[in-house]
This record gives C-alpha cells, structure tokens and sequence, in this order.
C-alpha cells in the first residue's frame, strides 16, 4: 500500500459523517446497506450521504454494487485491514507493544 493511498482513506474518515457511515457498513458486513436505509438510519438527507459516499468510495473504504434497482454499499474490509497493516507495520521494533494481560483488574 501507498503513502498516498492511506493519507486519501484517513482523510475520508476523518470526517463525524463519513466515520458513522463507514462503521454502519462494517456493522452490517458483506450484506451491505441502502442509501436508502442509511438515510434512515443516520437520519442525513439524501444529496448529503450521496457525497460522503462518493467520497468513501473514491477512497477506497467502501464499495459500491448495482443490484436490480439498488445500490449496495458495503465496507471494503480488505483496504482497512491494508490501511491499518501500513499503519502497524514495525510496530516496536518487533517487540511486543502490550504488557501481559494481568488477572486482575486495576481500573
């Protein structure tokens, strides 16, 4: 993965709407969401979800499919999974980041 590529995904979510859109879609999974339906959901007009969509798509983090009459919208795991592997990779030098989990807890 590219520098570019994942500058343009962290942009894209880098936004309160395109953030809640794209956690809809990771919520649903393969089955993929409506605009339809997120309008609903979200409770954002139409012409507004368009564009944020446009824009997550246009980053890579959601895909979009033509079924009959519908659009399926659906999280593209395989790019977020690259985004966050770029984001990790050297993590530490290779040694592990976390201490042990302990058992018991101190909160």
């Amino acid at each position: 993965m590219e520098e570019k590529d994942v500058i343009r995904a962290l942009a894209a979510l880098a936004h309160e709407l395109r953030l809640k859109v794209f956690r809809a879609l990771v919520v649903v999974g393969p089955e993929g969401l409506t605009p339809g339906t997120m309008v609903e959901s979200l409770d954002v007009p139409a012409a507004t979800l368009s564009f944020h969509l446009k824009e997550l798509v246009h980053a890579g983090l959601v895909s979009q499919e033509r079924q009959g009459r519908n659009l399926i919208y659906r999280a593209s795991f395989g790019h977020m999974t690259d985004v966050l592997a770029y984001l990790t990779a050297n993590c530490c030098q290779g040694e592990a980041c976390l201490p042990e989990a302990s058992t018991s807890c101190n909160c």
